[in-house]
């Protein structure tokens, strides 16, 4: 591919870093610091239509009229969970988001004249503010399509295409997701994402179009150009264009581990040469926002370091647009809290991402103007920048009627090119000859994720998480399942679906989907590249005993060690998490009735493939570079080659570290422990439940849940309690992401008082939310973990995350506890701490 002259540091630099030559951690070369040189940078340019003549007299006009509450209150974003259009008469805030939990009235599954409504109101309540009155932007989250909102084209993740290797696909993509966007009422995404993992461990992954930075450079330009058209002097974006974000500047790809929000500790020629090549050409083609990483440079949190915001983004790179935070980021730079950080604006940041800690932060953020502590000059700076993007989105006076439009939402015309993608990611990994699939051909397609559009899309779709939907939520969306149904009865075949892998008729071939859960962020973390579940693999070893040729479909969200499954299998397809128009993978698989598939395999790896389950760092030109399927590889019908037997030896020790599994399938987790407390002292209950605490007033023992012994049942005779304990974990950034602890409870008799609910050192009583349960009924319960930890001071080495205590005569059975995403926007329970 052409590169240009900007888009690199230079030849020898990025080759340095990719053969292995240059240093990989900063301990190899004693690296401590982390403030960077502008001048060895690559240079860059935002076009001279974000600051043309017309645009910057308007700025003057604003900002000589502007009182210094109105210019701080365009530094806040707050969540339309938490903030109302009546909050605006109060608080001259500049922007809304809408988080992957949030949703108008808190419904994710709100229609999209909802979705309307609401950001009319809070424009309406923008434009009755005295003063300047200057327009709201709303942002959110379009990371695959316009993945909040129900009926949306959803597209590949970022790993899908980058598989696809085709730029002017990625382009058409990101203008198919505006249109959406605008159709809902919001003009702002924070995308494209520009990281490049080189760890996959991280649970961002699926995030990244590739392990290398040529493809996040070839991909940069043309979606924000997709996002945001052509900028012309003088001129706003056109009503079907929004606002792109470039983001996470900068390398939160590259953290120690692939820890989520880590740090990467690395040189800086290696910071520049991997993780900023995106920028310039995002640049360049005039992405009007850059979104600021959680992440931290050797040890300095990226929110806070003035040499990569203002010197080298905003200088070297020349940057004119405004620079966001992340989702209360700012409070994990030394000295911040949630409610105040002049330092990150200090340091460069023009806008904070305040979710729900934006009034306090107003508050403090507006004392600090007012006693200098953020000079005036940066203040101006900050509010010159945003005010920049904003008459250049056309906030001012947009064109929006494209508003409401529902046939723009999940067109005809984007699901084609939505389909069109889902092929063009497929990378064929076996083929043995039994793909494509012959006409007239009775297939079985088997798998829980064959009919589930919701584990197709992943993460990022409808909630933050992506869990808990049904294909009801994607309408007019197409499973795998109901692809492959439709292709092979064309073609004069019959198939059969059936989710335990049973069959009416034995079938000629059998299709098996899995993969993994949907997931997002640092829930998405693992300890190793192993793909755990064993269901999918007996199910591929009994077709094979049976004489089945066997088809793998694998969704994921990064290469994961599956050498046993490639091995059970005649054909496996690396399918990535392709989206809600799952006919494009029987577009490859099934031929037609001339024999011959539409169309053939053309996704070429982007993520090299492991060949242990310890390979997470596998980057291609790295040092002892050996995976099993190299970067760049893909077999197609056109260019075939045999798969031999690989090894089954995953090179590690399988573990999971649970920090956010406590207790499931009758278990409790490792490194998780179960304790017995009465006033005789403590008790261990082993991994079969049957103990029973020192002076006896304590008894557990395993009973039926959702499955045979999948809960534990309690029996109270007195003062005691059941806690789950273990080494300390830091869940900051669970905490901090709206995580709640959830579980299933079941009364097993009356309720005779309180029953205390414990978390770390916080307890609450939950029984006001089971007086009206019934007996033998399971409810759950889900309680944010902000309730039990106000300050978030109680979460960084927490040993207990689960605790349970009566003073009475009490039976009851949990099952499932966990940590699980808060996606229906829950508040604290009106229960008290005790």
């Amino acid at each position: 591919m052409s590169v240009s002259r900007r888009t690199l540091l230079c030849a020898a630099a990025l080759a340095a870093v990719l053969s292995g030559c240059a240093p990989l951690t900063a301990q190899a070369q004693n690296i401590e610091s982390a403030t960077a040189d502008p001048a060895v940078w690559p240079a860059a340019a935002s076009p001279a239509a974000i600051t043309d003549a017309r645009t910057e007299a308007m700025i003057d006009g604003l900002l000589a009229h502007m009182t210094i509450e109105e210019k701080v209150g365009q530094l806040i974003q707050a969540d339309i969970g938490s903030v109302t259009p009546a909050d605006l008469a109060t608080y001259p805030i500049g922007s809304i988001l809408a988080g992957g939990n949030s949703a108008p009235g808190g419904n994710e599954r709100a229609p999209l004249a909802d979705w309307v409504a609401l950001s009319r109101a809070f424009r309406a309540a923008a434009a009755n503010r005295p003063g300047a009155a200057i327009p709201l932007m709303f942002g959110i989250d379009a990371v695959h399509g316009h993945n909040n909102i129900v009926g949306a084209t959803l597209f590949p993740h970022n790993i899908g295409l980058g598989a696809a290797r085709d730029p002017g696909l990625i382009e058409r993509i990101g203008a198919a997701t505006a249109q959406e966007v605008a159709a809902s009422g919001a003009d702002w995404t924070f995308g494209p994402t520009l990281a490049v993992p080189r760890n996959d461990r991280w649970g961002r992954s699926y995030e990244g179009y590739g392990e290398n930075p040529e493809i996040v450079s070839s991909y940069a330009g043309p979606m924000t150009r997709g996002l945001q058209g052509e900028l012309v002097a003088g001129r706003s974006l056109s009503r079907d264009h929004i606002a792109g974000s470039a983001k996470h500047f900068l390398a939160d790809g590259g953290t120690t581990d692939g820890v989520d929000q880590g740090d990467a500790v690395i040189p800086e020629a290696e910071l520049i040469a991997l993780h900023a090549q995106g920028y310039v050409p995002a640049i360049d083609t005039g992405v009007l926002t850059v979104m600021a990483s959680f992440s931290s440079w050797n040890g300095v949190k990226i929110t806070g370091n003035h040499s990569l915001l203002p010197d080298v983004l905003k200088g070297r790179m020349g940057f004119e647009g405004s620079v966001v935070g992340d989702w209360n980021a700012h409070c994990q730079i030394p000295g911040c809290s949630n409610e105040s950080c002049p330092e990150a604006i200090n340091a460069g940041l023009d806008m904070f991402m305040a979710p729900d800690s934006w009034r306090n932060l107003y508050v403090n953020t507006l004392a600090q103007a007012r006693a200098g502590e953020i000079p005036a000059a940066r203040l101006d700076d900050a509010v010159r920048r945003i005010l920049r993007v904003k008459i250049k989105l056309g906030v001012f006076d947009r064109d929006r009627s494209l508003e409401g439009r529902t046939d723009i939402l999940g067109s005809a015309e984007h699901r084609a090119l939505a389909r069109e993608a889902v092929r063009k990611s497929l990378v064929l990994l076996k083929n043995e000859g039994v793909l494509p699939i012959r006409p007239g051909a009775r297939v079985l397609v088997a798998g829980d994720a064959a009919d589930s559009i919701g584990q197709a899309s992943g993460g990022w779709t409808v909630t933050w998480q992506g869990a808990d939907t049904t294909n009801a939520d994607f309408p007019g969306g197409v499973s795998i399942w109901a692809g492959l149904e439709a292709a092979v009865k064309a073609s004069g075949g019959a198939a059969e679906l059936s989710a335990d892998g049973s069959w009416a008729a034995r079938p000629d071939v059998a299709i098996v989907v899995f993969g993994e859960t949907p997931y997002a962020e640092f829930q998405g973390d693992i300890e190793t590249l192993d793909f755990e579940p064993e269901g999918p693999l007996a199910l591929l070893r009994r077709y094979k005993a049976a004489g089945i040729p066997t088809v793998s479909i694998f969704l994921s969200g990064r290469p994961l060690w599956t050498n046993p499954e490639i091995n059970a299998s005649d054909a496996f397809v690396a399918a990535w998490l392709p989206g809600t128009e799952g006919a494009g993978v029987a577009d490859v698989l099934v031929a037609g009735p001339d024999g011959r598939a539409p169309f053939d395999f053309t996704g070429r790896l982007s993520f090299s493939w492991p060949r242990d389950a310890g390979q997470d760092v596998l980057n291609v030109g790295g040092p002892d570079y050996a995976p099993q399927f190299a970067y760049g590889y893909g077999l197609s019908y056109a260019a075939p080659a045999r798969t031999g037997a690989l090894s089954e030896d995953p090179g590690v020790t399988v573990s999971r570290s649970n920090v956010d599994r406590y207790f499931t399938d009758g278990r409790v987790q490792s490194p998780w422990s179960l304790m017995l407390r009465d006033e005789g002292g403590d008790s261990r209950a082993g991994a079969i439940l049957a103990a029973t605490s020192p002076r006896g007033a304590l008894q557990v023992r395993s009973t039926d849940g959702a499955a045979q012994e999948s809960a534990m049942s309690l029996t109270f005779s007195g003062p005691a309690e059941a806690l789950i304990t273990g080494p300390p974990v830091d869940l900051s950034r669970q905490r901090n992401g709206d995580m709640v602890l959830g579980f299933s409870i079941r009364l097993d008799g009356p309720l005779s008082g309180p029953l205390e609910l414990g978390f770390g050192r916080a307890r609450t009583d939950i029984a006001p939310l089971l007086r009206d349960a019934r007996p033998g009924v399971w409810r759950s319960i889900r309680i944010p973990l902000a309730c039990f930890d106000g300050d978030g001071s109680g979460v960084a080495a927490l040993e207990t995350p689960f605790l349970l205590r009566s003073g009475q005569n009490q039976r009851v059975s949990v099952a499932e506890i966990g940590l699980i995403s808060n996606e229906g926007g829950l508040g604290c329970p009106a229960v008290g701490p005790r």
